[in-house]
């Protein structure tokens, strides 16, 4: 267990895995939190948060394991999202984060091809976790997946997107899609930030008249979990 914010503790954890299993053959950077509402009324704390937990700590990871990964010609899988390329309002910084990972990952592709390290990107959308149902009890949230189309804002069981993943993991897959359609929304990504913009300029200012739009402040048990271990460290 480790904070994958520091490199320190991330490089003891690689040390110990080491030293109980042998050199990893396959990394999966996973961690994420979010935060929802409108970006003018976000705390500049748990916004920056945000990006160090997917972002920073995901290339921490990497980095980490990175040499155990060359010596075993390994796999390395960095999740993502459709929120990659599918930005949607009032995700700003989650949106910002998975752009970010997908780049990083990329770039790390390129790196590594040539030593036998392959490099994967999972994208994936709406998964039954704790993350997912928090969000939906933010009207903010709600309502923005609410306005998705009815394949954009399906759920999908935990089980389900663990064993693509699995799958992609064991053919070493530069990416994979979860469902499996997000392939054709990747295709068509020019097109989705015009189609966004036309929704929320006609939902956003509805939402707005009914009701106040606060942030939702970080979601989940692993938002709840950071930020009572960072007030705790105050």
């Amino acid at each position: 267990e480790a904070d994958i914010t520091d490199f320190g503790g991330l490089e003891r954890a690689a040390v110990e895995v080491r030293e109980r299993l042998g050199r990893p053959s396959v990394v999966v950077a996973n961690a994420g939190i979010a935060e929802g509402g409108p970006f003018a009324g976000s705390a500049p704390e748990s916004w920056r948060r945000v990006i160090d937990v997917n972002l920073v700590g995901s290339a921490l990871t990497a980095r980490a394991f990175l040499d155990d990964l060359l010596v075993t010609s390994g796999y390395f899988l960095q999740v993502a999202s459709l929120a990659a390329f599918g930005t949607s309002p009032m995700m700003s910084a989650y949106c910002a984060s998975k752009a970010g990972v997908e780049s990083f990952a990329r770039s790390l592709q390129a790196e590594v091809a040539h030593e036998s390290v392959g490099v994967g990107i999972a994208y994936i959308n709406w998964t039954d976790t704790d993350m997912t149902r928090d969000a939906d009890h933010h009207p903010v949230l709600r309502e923005l997946r609410a306005h998705m189309p009815a394949p954009a804002r399906k759920v999908y069981p935990a089980e389900v997107v663990a064993e693509r993943l699995v799958r992609a993991v064991e053919r070493r897959r530069t990416s994979v899609y979860v469902p499996a359609w997000l392939r054709l929304a990747q295709w068509g990504r020019a097109v989705l930030p015009p189609v966004v913009r036309h929704v929320s300029s006609r939902a956003l200012p509805r939402l707005q008249a009914e009701r106040t739009l606060p942030p939702t402040g970080l979601l989940g048990a692993g938002g709840v979990a950071d930020e009572e271990r960072r007030g705790g460290r105050a």
